[in-house]
């Protein structure tokens, strides 16, 4: 396939390493073994930010090395290093090998193969010129400039990264990927009688350069920053008590990624420390909702051909209708609760081990018009961006921030307001959605997910949803 030959040239014919040995020393490190994998990876990455009229920042970075697991039961040998060289895995082996002491296993079995290719080999930075990227960036703060006399501020980057992975386990058994990424942001600030507010915008994806040197697009990101920034120059400060909440499509669906996603990974289920342990086949949610964790959309920011540990991925139905049909598994909490791996085992870079994680996890839509769930609220508050938050993952607790939102009143949508923020619980959240709008929305393609100190793309999405007594804190006297 396309894809182990271009990896076979970075990782075998350009260091000189040969891949009969290399498969001897995986061989010999983890016979007796319950799992484990090599995983190489070749990455480069570029950056370029523009601020305050000019090129602020310029980066590029290339990086490459190892890292080989062995697994024993519940124990993890895991050894990395930036050197690709021979001598550097049979270093590692001899590491992770301390694993074994006093356990026997058998080997699982490798991961299915697919004849599914997401990617092609195409390297989003060899082919954009510098230049052309540059420019980009000012054309981006000109055109801002020119939409409003209350621009203040400009700021926009653009990042890209290529990245080759190749999995090597026992037997010759050898899978790959190749991963395209890009990323373009934009931030303005307006001033209107001495008040200064802040809007922002970002698309990315698994997709090339030229997506986003199409003035229609960029453009599309300008405009939304600069709506949303004049929006909060309005806004009054936020009611706060317990409410109806209305949650828009596509990227609010971060909150459903954060209070209920996390809670689903096999990981946090297998330790029974997440809130949904113990509670498969049982209702979690109101009839309706449907929850589906999916790798495998075409240049989605999520998506990959395989996960980190050789399985490829695929879509899997977490909630449906409301009740919890299935956890999202890495190959290690897949073994140990005696379930497949559902191609969710990802990993930050080589020097990380994998851990069960999302893709691209979103609500499927209901029948509900979207108008017709605003109308439906006498008084509540219509939450349609968010910024961070908080989750703990045990009790299902969670705090969001909602960067764009507007008080509901008749019916009717309202003045903006600042400073709301969301609290509540999960899997009670999940009880509470009471409207599913026919709108599903994927999010633009922006979203990094943090677990145990790694980061990874992922994808969120969700229609817009009404929250029957959902908790607001305010900022409203």
């Amino acid at each position: 396939m396309a894809d182990l030959i271009t990896t076979d040239r970075l990782f075998f014919d350009r260091t000189g390493m040969d891949r009969g040995r290399v498969e001897r020393i995986v061989d010999d490190t983890l016979r007796g073994m319950a799992d484990g994998e090599l995983y190489l990876e070749y990455t480069q990455s570029e950056s370029l930010g523009f601020d305050d009229g000019r090129i602020k920042t310029a980066s590029f970075d290339q990086s490459q090395g190892f890292g080989l697991r062995a697994l024993s039961g519940e124990a993890t040998g895991f050894a990395h290093s930036s050197d690709l060289s021979e001598d550097a895995i049979k270093r590692a082996a001899g590491a992770v090998r301390a694993v074994k002491e006093g356990h026997d296993g058998v080997l699982d079995l490798a991961p299915a193969g697919t004849n599914r290719l997401l990617y092609s080999e195409d390297n989003p930075l060899a082919a954009v010129a510098f230049a052309t990227k540059a420019k980009l960036l000012t054309d981006i703060d000109a055109y801002a400039r020119t939409k409003d006399a209350r621009v203040r501020q400009v700021s926009a980057s653009i990042a890209g990264q290529w990245q080759a992975v190749q999995i090597v386990r026992p037997e010759g058994t050898r899978f790959a990927d190749i991963r395209p990424l890009v990323r373009l942001n934009v931030s303005i600030v307006v001033e209107e009688n001495g008040r200064m507010e802040t809007g922002s915008a970002g698309a990315g994806g698994r997709i090339m350069y030229d997506h986003y040197l199409d003035p229609a697009q960029w453009k599309a990101q300008v405009d939304e920053a600069l709506r949303q920034a004049l929006v909060n120059l309005s806004s009054v400060p936020a009611p706060a008590g317990d409410m109806t909440v209305v949650l828009g499509p596509g990227w609010p669906g971060v909150m459903l990624h954060e209070a209920v996603g996390h809670g689903l990974e096999g990981d946090f289920n297998r330790k029974k420390t997440s809130a949904f342990a113990g509670l498969m086949g049982q209702r979690v949610a109101a009839s309706g909702v449907t929850v589906v964790d999916d790798g495998t959309i075409p240049d989605r920011r999520g998506s990959l051909t395989i996960d980190d540990e050789g399985t490829p991925s695929r879509r899997n139905v977490l909630i449906e209708d409301g009740i919890l049909k299935g956890y999202m598994q890495d190959r290690l909490n897949a073994r140990l609760m005696g379930v497949a791996a559902t191609g969710n085992g990802r990993r930050q870079s080589y020097a990380h081990a994998p851990m069960p994680r999302m893709t691209n996890t979103f609500m499927l839509a209901g029948d509900r018009d979207p108008g017709e769930i605003i109308a439906s609220v006498k008084k509540g508050l219509y939450a349609v961006n968010f910024g961070g938050g908080q989750v703990d993952i045990t009790s299902g607790k969670f705090v969001f921030s909602a960067t764009e939102a507007y008080i509901i009143e008749d019916g009717k949508v309202g003045p903006a307001v600042k400073g709301a923020t969301l609290i509540g619980n999960g899997p009670d959240a999940l009880t509470k959605i009471s409207m599913i709008g026919s709108d599903m929305k994927l999010d633009d393609g922006i979203g990094t997910c943090g677990k145990d100190g790694q980061g990874v793309p992922v994808g969120v999405g969700q229609p817009t949803l009404r929250m029957d007594g959902l908790t607001v804190g305010g900022t409203a006297a």
